[in-house]
């Protein structure tokens, strides 16, 4: 094991980390149900359903069985030109579960290339109906939606973890954080700067792009559902598209099946990917009205510039039937419920520790926000002492667990924060008090 590690420490550039300090790394070795079974024969409950895409699990048989049933037909071949039925039967799955009115599917590699795909598409639009200056995008600050230079170029530009890159970054429109919490009596007022901008860009705005009701990456915030209610009402008033980034909340993770479902609203555009196939392979997928994609192929040249090597692999079009088919046979509502109860129930208490900012639970997400970054790697140790994976960054420790983790082991994780987070209190107040005249 120590040869594989330091094979990886000297040559593996691991996500948001220095190859000069690399963060510890743990070699897993097998994955079973909601267990990450390390080399060293520890077994750890995953609190982060693997960047929120393993919702199922690890391991799982109905997904087991569609990729070897796959393999056994094809594992890819070119879309260009060529269809097949695994991805025909996900675009009618896609279709048929969406928010109404989206009806053309595109699919592409990763999140990232989706949000890509849906900025292109909304740029193609108003230059299809010879609205050329229509070219920026307005969303509001907190949010996150990929590493890629489109993308990059709509996340928060403070917090938004791509500062290097601004100057060579497209130049949108960012409003205020929502500021009227999910749980929150509605205030009209939290809708006012951002009406603004529109009300003054519109000419020049070619789309929103908004992460509905939660704010991932960027913060772990959860807004108000009218607040999205009244972004939708604002962009049909002004001829502005709305293009929806459900890649961390589609498929259940927020209670429903579409986080743009608690504001009763459809987007024009809407990207998924994560939990698409449970986690098993990278796959993601950019929706949009028939409207949207008859006008571009109306214009010049005729066609939407884009297309992916991998797009539509069949071998991830076929897990991603089976995880979507496995979603909808399941009683996921009630597993979300009982997720979002116990987590309520175990981190609400933290909210009295002095160095905790926040703690908010939505759905299958529960977040404890401290007043300062923490140490990452001081805490992912003491978390797998409790024999739980969870991943802090910034200020943010928080979970999302697999939909089908039991009582005993949700408990299990909740505790572990509960005990990692009042020990690491303990630690700081000592310190200070050492450093204290």
């Amino acid at each position: 094991m120590s040869s594989l590690l330091d094979f990886d420490r000297n040559h593996l550039w691991h996500p948001y980390t220095s190859m000069t300090e690399p963060l510890p790394v743990y070699e897993v070795t097998a994955a079973h149900g909601v267990r990450l079974q390390l080399a060293d024969g520890r077994e750890l409950i995953d609190g982060m359903s693997s960047w929120w895409a393993a919702i199922h699990g690890y391991n799982h048989s109905a997904l087991n069985r569609a990729a070897t049933e796959q393999l056994g037909r094809m594992s890819h071949v070119m879309f260009g030109g060529l269809t097949h039925e695994p991805a025909v039967s996900l675009a009618r799955k896609l279709v048929e579960m969406s928010p109404a009115g989206l009806e053309r599917v595109f699919f592409c590699d990763s999140g990232s290339v989706s949000v890509e795909v849906a900025i292109k598409m909304a740029l193609q639009y108003w230059q299809a109906r010879g609205k050329e200056t229509k070219n920026r995008l307005l969303t509001i600050r907190g949010g996150y939606h990929g590493d890629t230079f489109g993308a990059m170029a709509v996340c928060d530009p403070v917090g938004g973890m791509h500062q290097l890159f601004q100057g060579v970054l497209p130049r949108h429109l960012f409003a205020p954080l929502v500021d009227c919490r999910f749980s929150d009596p509605w205030d009209p007022h939290a809708l006012s700067e951002f009406a603004q901008l529109i009300r003054d860009n519109h000419q020049q705005l070619a789309a929103v792009i908004l992460e509905p009701i939660v704010q991932g990456a960027g913060g772990m915030r959860f807004y108000h559902p009218r607040f999205l209610a009244g972004v939708r009402r604002l962009c049909d008033e002004f001829h502005v598209l709305l293009i929806a980034d459900e890649i961390a909340t589609g498929f259940g993770r927020t209670g429903k099946l579409f986080a743009c479902e608690h504001a009763e609203i459809s987007p024009d555009i809407m990207c998924v990917g994560k939990a698409l196939t449970g986690g098993y392979l990278s796959l993601a997928a950019t929706l949009a009205t028939a409207h949207i994609a008859e006008t571009i192929s109306g214009g010049d040249p005729g066609l939407f510039m884009h297309g992916p090597t991998f797009m539509a692999n069949p071998l991830a079009c076929a897990i991603a039937n089976a995880s979507l088919q496995l979603l909808l046979d399941s009683p996921w509502q009630q597993q979300i419920q009982a997720i979002e109860a116990i987590m309520d129930e175990e981190l609400t208490p933290l909210r009295k520790q002095p160095g905790v900012s926040d703690v908010r639970v939505l759905g299958g997400i529960g977040v404890v926000e401290m007043k300062k970054e923490v140490d990452v790697a001081s805490l992912q140790q003491d978390f797998i002492s409790q024999g739980v994976w969870i991943r802090p960054f910034g200020r943010l420790v928080y979970i999302m667990p697999p939909y089908i983790i039991n009582s005993d082991d949700l408990r299990h994780l909740t505790r572990a924060m509960v005990t990692v987070l009042e020990k690491n209190q303990s630690q700081l107040a000592c310190n200070s008090a050492h450093k204290s005249p």
